[in-house]
């Protein structure tokens, strides 16, 4: 009964209004400081940054007040220029908020470089499926007079013989020095 009573009483539904009153006012407050700091409906274009340097990335996104990180380098792209974006997110024409980061992936500076497997003592059939498996290709075949025919003797890249796992840029083109099946002790 005294419960009840206390309940109903001026002092305790006085407090209780002030209460309400209180997280009423504060909530307002943390709600206008929440659309200042967070700026609230303020955005900007994202740039389209694709095959732009890094400078000329950092010229673009400071002017928009937006930052960068790059990522990684992806597999070389011969279509976008060295050390030039290739992807980037978010996507251009994307509405952000001031100081958003921008992720970008860039080109690298060529091609990472893929071992030569052995080749020696194989038909120049399997030693083409064999240079494609790892990135490489066939540019030239040269026979020379050893008894077996079409098979590989020596491989050259820039003119220099090279021995298994020697490292080239992935799609660099190789010559495989083969046999023409006539046997060089009889050309004598």
């Amino acid at each position: 009964m005294k419960l009840f009573k206390f309940i109903l009483s001026k002092t305790f539904l006085k407090q209780l209004a002030l209460a309400a009153g209180v997280v009423v006012v504060l909530t307002l407050l943390m709600l206008q400081y929440l659309k200042y700091t967070t700026n609230h409906g303020e955005t900007v274009l994202v740039p389209d940054l694709s095959k732009k340097s890094i400078r000329e990335v950092d010229n673009i996104l400071g002017d928009a007040e937006l930052r960068s990180v790059v990522l990684d380098s992806a597999n070389f792209n011969p279509d976008y220029p060295r050390f030039s974006v290739i992807e980037q997110n978010p996507k251009p024409n994307k509405k952000v908020k001031k100081g958003r980061k921008i992720y970008l992936i860039i080109n690298p500076s060529g091609y990472r470089k893929v071992s030569v497997p052995n080749l020696i003592q194989k038909t120049k059939r399997n030693a083409t499926s064999m240079l494609k498996a790892v990135g490489l290709e066939v540019g030239k075949v040269t026979y020379i007079d050893e008894i077996g025919k079409d098979m590989v003797y020596y491989v050259r890249y820039d003119g220099e013989d090279i021995l298994p796992g020697h490292q080239l840029p992935k799609t660099s083109q190789v010559e495989l020095v083969c046999g023409n099946g006539n046997n060089p002790e009889e050309q004598d």
